[in-house]
């Protein structure tokens, strides 16, 4: 059952702008328009696939996710919504797979099977557009309340990562490490770091490399 916070969280990002990054990773796509949103939350980013012509796959380990996905989207039947976690959904074929800011929960002794899946169902130069929590953000310390949140939180260092990726091209690789409050005004370290990559058929290097 979702927290008071978690449920406060869907109503502050319900309507929060779309990442440049998903805009990117989506004009990328001219074909088989079919896209996985792994942690949908309140929906925004699944708003904006179909506006971009999208058959959106979308789930969520919170049931109230769900629930506010349905009454947002009802009767939209290219919109396929579940209450699953990241190793129990089934992951269809698709052109992108969105992980916004939900990898960070996935626990650790699941991710190389959950990565496996993500990489499996993409197609021939299918797009992974998601991001990864860094071991310097506020949410991997102390101060972080799990019983408010979500209890499993995963980080990479920047090498880890170069490592789960050898399999992509990397078309955008950004580390955000700034600090700034919350939206309810609550001193907070981010340290993400923001990756579209290209499935691809042989290890690669790196290509692109922003820091902001």
């Amino acid at each position: 059952m979702a927290t008071e916070e978690i449920i406060a969280y869907y109503a502050e990002t319900a309507g929060r702008a779309i990442r440049p990054d998903l805009v990117f990773a989506t004009s990328l796509i001219e074909s088989n328009k079919v896209a996985i949103d792994c942690g949908c939350g309140a929906g925004s980013d699944i708003a904006y696939l179909r506006k971009e012509g999208f058959i959106v796959y979308a789930f969520d380990i919170e049931e109230e996710s769900i629930k506010i996905c349905r009454e947002r989207f009802k009767g939209d039947e290219s919109i396929f919504l579940s209450q699953n976690s990241f190793s129990s959904f089934n992951y269809p074929q698709s052109a992108l797979v969105v992980a916004d800011a939900s990898l960070f929960f996935c626990p650790k002794t699941e991710f190389e099977k959950v990565w496996n899946k993500i990489h499996d169902s993409l197609t021939t130069d299918g797009v992974f557009c998601g991001s990864f929590l860094g071991s310097k953000d506020t949410m991997a310390g102390p101060s972080y309340d799990k019983s408010a949140y979500w209890s499993n939180i995963l980080t990479f260092e920047e090498e880890d990562l170069w490592s789960k990726l050898k399999e992509f091209e990397i078309l955008k690789f950004t580390e955000h490490n700034v600090a700034g409050k919350t939206a309810q005004g609550l001193p907070h370290q981010w340290h993400i770091y923001s990756v579209v990559a290209k499935k691809s058929n042989e290890k690669v290097q790196r290509t692109v490399k922003k820091w902001c």
